[in-house]
């Protein structure tokens, strides 16, 4: 009867926690059913499900070794290549400088592998793409783009992104609107839509802008909270421009 009695007590506990967590963080409703309905097999998926996921422990695994030993990694990846002078060395420590914003750092060793069998690499490519945006190489990072343009991992991913705004930048507006059009969808991408609003804010198309974040804005409340979390960044811009009154 005791261990009845703290087993009623825990599931209460954690039926308590999970409904706090789902409304706190905007869940749907019918996990609040699940939990109560379904008591400790309900718990034990939101939990899993909603609270602790796999990319959430790798985040928190990676934010403290960046706190604690920030340059850990690269050293251990510089001492490495060193060791063994290979393409996925090089492409490991390069993609980590890129990381910490060490861009140039980045390029060298992006370039230097670019030879042989790697010239068609996908995951190189699309690397030295974001490298180039961030050095402003945008007549360097067009060929690039072009080599991957019909992979389908790049359809509606930064590096295509990048791409549309490198066109605007090197003088091709109509190209760049068609790849921001590209990346259109509800729901979702809303780094390249919110990027989208600001091609369209320069053109000066103010009123396609303010609609564009209007739908950013409305969308964000039918995610999850993750989608959310992901997204949170771009959210707040959008709503900071229309707050702007650029209506």
């Amino acid at each position: 009867m005791y261990f009845l009695a703290n087993y009623y007590y825990i599931i209460l506990i954690l039926q308590a926690i999970c409904v706090f967590h789902c409304i706190r963080n905007h869940n749907e409703n019918r996990w609040i059913w699940i939990i109560i309905f379904v008591p400790a097999i309900g718990c034990i998926i939101y939990f899993f499900s909603e609270i602790v996921t796999s990319n959430k422990i790798q985040q928190v695994s990676s934010d403290i070794g960046s706190v604690v030993n920030p340059s850990g990694t690269i050293r251990q990846l510089e001492r490495q290549l060193k060791f063994s002078d290979t393409f996925q060395n090089r492409i490991s420590l390069a993609d980590a400088y890129l990381a910490k914003g060490e861009s140039e750092r980045a390029i060298r060793l992006y370039e230097s592998s670019l030879t042989g069998v790697f010239v068609e690499n996908e995951h190189l490519l699309k690397q030295m793409v974001i490298a180039y945006a961030a050095v402003k190489r945008y007549d360097d990072l067009i060929p690039l783009a072009r080599k991957i343009y019909r992979s389908p991992q790049f359809a509606r991913s930064r590096a295509h992104m990048l791409y549309a705004m490198a066109l605007e930048k090197t003088g091709h507006p109509a190209e760049a609107e068609a790849e921001f059009k590209a990346m259109a969808g509800r729901f979702a991408y809303f780094e390249q839509r919110y990027q989208y609003g600001q091609f369209l804010l320069r053109e000066g198309r103010r009123d396609e802008a303010v609609q564009l974040f209007r739908a950013l804005l409305e969308e964000s409340h039918h995610l999850t909270s993750k989608e959310r979390s992901y997204n949170r960044q771009w959210i707040s811009l959008a709503k900071q421009e229309l707050e702007r009154k650029i209506a």
